[in-house]
């Protein structure tokens, strides 16, 4: 039993041990964009051949679903793209036609065996086939992110992004329609936000999304530090019942007679 507790409270505490960058740095990652933001017209990427592209090329005339990842990302970047393209083939809109699905990778290190691997997550092939997976070196990477409001921090530590945890709606001309968390999108929202960019209008740009992904585990990355804590305070206290229930089931069973035969 000791040893059981003792690894669980190990895990619990090597999630914190993971982070390196301070509350100042994690509170400027957000998605922010301004009321005009926009794609630059001329910004090249590369696709998954290693054939160079204008980002707006790869619009194709349609509006678009933008989602920025980490390839490597061990945390919320794989799900986020997963519920990205669920909610998307259930619109009820034509992939490629009404729509199309843009994935950015944020680390130029990465590789295209790493960007392809990413497409494991979309399990609809409809979808996959209205995706464009994009890699750029740092100065695309940095202009994209400018552009549209798109605040992260790399941690050199463990080689991961503090990125923010959230998608951009695009017109057809790669104007930012609307700004949403990748982690809540559903079907219903996604369609009028596609169909509202599909007419080149922009919605409301307020609200600062700033849920993170941080390469801690897989669930810290959806949380806000302040949540974050309270999810440790919860978890610790759940450990701590978990031992007492165990220690009073222990003594119960050491206090119990053992039957002789008759």
């Amino acid at each position: 039993m000791k040893a059981l507790l003792a690894c669980i409270i190990l895990c619990l505490s090597a999630q914190a041990a993971d982070a390196s960058l301070s509350p100042a740095e994690l509170a400027r990652v957000t998605l922010a964009p301004s009321h005009d933001a926009a794609i630059p017209a001329n910004l090249i990427f590369h696709d998954l051949t290693g054939r160079p592209v204008k980002f707006v090329g790869a619009l194709n005339h349609v509006p678009a679903l933008l989602l920025l990842v980490d390839f490597t990302c061990h945390t919320i970047c794989g799900p986020a793209l997963a519920i990205a393209s669920g909610a998307l083939g259930e619109t009820g809109l034509r992939a490629g036609s009404d729509f199309r699905l843009i994935v950015v990778g944020l680390d130029p290190k990465d590789s295209i065996t790493d960007a392809k691997a990413m497409l494991d997550q979309i399990r609809d092939k409809e979808i996959e086939r209205a995706t464009t997976v994009l890699r750029g070196d740092r100065a695309a990477i940095r202009a994209l992110t400018k552009a549209v409001g798109y605040k992260y921090v790399y941690d050199a530590e463990v080689d991961q992004f503090a990125h923010p945890a959230g998608t951009l709606v695009l017109t057809a001309d790669g104007h930012v329609s609307r700004s949403l968390s990748s982690l809540s999108l559903n079907p219903g929202d996604l369609h009028l936000a596609l169909l509202e960019a599909g007419k080149g209008s922009t919605g409301s740009l307020a609200d600062r999304i700033a849920l993170f992904c941080y390469g801690f585990d897989a669930a810290h990355g959806v949380y806000t530090l302040l949540i974050w804590r309270i999810l440790e305070i919860g978890a610790i206290l759940t450990v701590l019942a978990l031992a007492g229930f165990i220690f009073v089931l222990e003594r119960r069973y050491r206090g119990k007679p053992l039957k002789t035969g008759q």
